[in-house]
């Protein structure tokens, strides 16, 4: 069963939800409520304004989207060419194991690669194991921990 890695399609929205909530899901985000109507849909309209530094990639499997990783480049303090954060990643819970999230990461290595970046970086909770057993073979740890102040 071959794999395909492409940009999403404005026609992949119906496929993408489910996967984005299954994302959001996977993080206990929103507690039990649904991540607000407004957000989901600005974000997916980003995806295909040019202005926009965010992306989206999905990966396919017999005509039937199975992952999805959103991208965008930012500006850095000390680096002169922008750097690559992977803000989200997620798989198919019946596809895991099978590569998917590694395709899709390195699919965004190669786009920051070609965009002049020198780093890709993302974060992940300390309990997802299963991911981490991925990410310390493909990256590297940075040793940093990350704090956030929630601003109403």
């Amino acid at each position: 069963m071959s794999m395909t890695i492409r940009f999403a399609r404005p026609d992949d929205y119906e496929q993408w939800l489910p996967l984005w909530v299954g994302y959001n899901r996977f993080y206990g985000r929103f507690d039990a409520s649904a991540l607000p109507d407004v957000i989901t849909q600005t974000t997916w309209r980003r995806f295909f304004e040019a202005s926009e530094p965010v992306h989206a990639l999905v990966a396919e499997k017999e005509g039937k989207l199975v992952g999805l990783v959103h991208y965008l480049f930012h500006r850095s303090t000390t680096l002169l060419n922008d750097i690559c954060y992977l803000q989200d990643l997620f798989t198919d819970e019946n596809c895991r194991g099978e590569g998917v999230g590694r395709m899709l990461i390195e699919a965004v290595y190669e786009r920051a690669r070609q965009a002049g970046s020198q780093r890709v970086y993302w974060q992940t909770h300390e309990t997802n194991a299963q991911a981490m057993v991925l990410y310390n073979r493909i990256a590297d740890r940075s040793g940093f921990l990350v704090y956030r102040k929630q601003l109403s």
